[in-house]
Parts: structure tokens; sequence; C-alpha cells
């Protein structure tokens, strides 16, 4: 049982990037630059391992379809979404390895990657998660068994660079393995941190921010969705309350949910 490492990333220089990363298994690097090639680069990291990395150059943007590419293009049993400001334990691949081996019937584990908003996991114990507790979890978090998910792909109308929906791309995903009759489970198993930076897609709690929200909820359950709009509602209220009223923020996220929809009435 092998680990592939999917990295989406923006204007890297060379493949040379993940080793800043701590990525020592093999990889696959979908570059989105001024360019279109793809190489596979045999190399060794700074501890002597044999490493592959799958080096993609593309004129394309979106973090969706670059995720979607990196998945198209990976190869091993299992593989785990990356983003360019993660950066992985010595031992990671032992960490996610032995998840799976836990967990022989899991199609996709959530592992917990540490960082300022997080500084401890969801969970203390492992559990099979539903479509609740998926709303937790953010993209370099999970891992999964890829032929598995083979036929199931992040929608690319959501996510940084998509040009529509800034967010809520890893939560459609999640949805639509649950739909699938796929098993999640969550391994309070810490394999990474976040370096603390700016984030790309992030600006606020404001208008895009809500219609985001409200057409990701739409995307992953059309006939929950009102109900997904509330939860976040109340539940984040103490979040977004200095910029936006409760009013505000569900008026822009029924807004993003008939936008999505194409709405009629329904």
């Amino acid at each position: 049982m092998g680990l592939q490492v999917l990295l989406s990333a923006m204007h890297l220089k060379d493949e040379s990037y993940i080793d800043s990363l701590n990525i020592t298994t093999d990889a696959v690097v979908i570059n989105q630059c001024d360019d279109d090639f793809e190489n596979v680069i045999e190399r060794k990291t700074a501890d002597g391992r044999e490493q592959s990395v799958t080096y993609v150059k593309t004129k394309q943007r979106g973090l969706s379809r670059s995720r979607n590419m990196a998945i198209s293009k990976a190869c091993a049993d299992i593989c785990i979404l990356c983003d360019n400001d993660v950066e992985y334990l010595p031992d990671y691949e032992r960490r996610i390895l032995d998840g799976f081996k836990a967990h022989p019937d899991a199609d996709l584990i959530v592992f917990y990657i540490k960082r300022k908003e997080k500084p401890k996991p969801n969970y203390a114990r492992s559990k099979r998660m539903g479509y609740l507790s998926v709303l937790k979890i953010f993209s370099p978090e999970i891992a999964f068994r890829r032929d598995k998910v083979e036929d199931i792909r992040f929608d690319e109308r959501f996510g940084a660079g998509s040009g529509r929906y800034i967010m809520g791309e890893e939560n459609i995903f999640l949805y639509d393995c649950l739909k699938r009759g796929l098993k999640i489970f969550y391994e309070p198993v810490m394999i990474a941190k976040l370096r603390e930076e700016e984030s790309t897609w992030f600006k606020g709690y404001d208008r895009d921010f809500f219609i985001s929200r409200g057409a990701g909820y739409a995307a992953m359950s059309a006939p929950f969705s009102y109900i997904l709009i509330l939860q976040f509602l109340f539940r984040k209220y103490g979040l977004y309350k200095d910029g936006m009223t409760m009013k505000e923020a569900l008026f822009y996220m029924i807004k993003g949910r008939r936008e999505l929809l194409g709405d009629k009435g329904q």
C-alpha cells in the first residue's frame, strides 16, 4: 500500500518546492502557471529515499480543477490532498497508512492538521463521519483510497480561482462521497501543521462569502440546504456579527442558493 501527496499550487519555480513541505513520499504536483508541460521526475529526498514526482504545469486555473487533475494523474493506492502551506511531520506516511490499516473498511480518512484556528483535533477519538461532521473539514486533511473516488470529482464551480464561488469544494466532495455510500472516518492523528500565511481566498465574512456558502449548501443537498443555511446562520453568528447582520447573512446565503439552483420558488 503506497501513498501519494497531491499538491495544488501556483507559479512554482520547479518541483523542488515539495522539499519545503517535507514531502518525502511520491507526489503529484499541479503547478498553475503560464505554461503547459508534464514530466515524471525520479529524484532522491534529503534522506536518500527514492521519490517519483509527476510534475504538471498548466495554464488552467481553479483549485478544484487542479485537484481533479491531480487525482486523474495519481496512481498510488492511497492519496492525500495538499496545499502549498502544509508542512508534514517526518513520519506522516506511516501515520496515514497506519490509519487505513486500522480502518480497512474506510474509503476516506480525515486526519488532523494543526493550525491557529484548530489547535486540537475536532474529535478526541476515531469515529465514522456523517453529513454534519464533514462540514468541519478542510481539503488537506482528506486522504482516500484512489479506486474508491475514481468517478467522483470536485465541483469546479467552487474553490479559489473558480471565478464563481470562493469556497465549499471540499464539503461538496465529501457529500458526494457519502451519497455514493462511501465510508468516511475521522482519525485524530496529527500529520502536519499549517503555516501562518494570509489566505488567498478568505477576505472576511462579506457578501461573496455568504453567497458562496449558500450556493455550496445547495450543491451539497438542495432539499436540506435551508437547514444547512440556518444552522450556519445561528451557530457561527459570533464569527460574522461584527461585519454582517444575521438578516443580511441570510439574504446572501439564500441568494447563493437560488443562483446555483436557478431557483423558481423551490
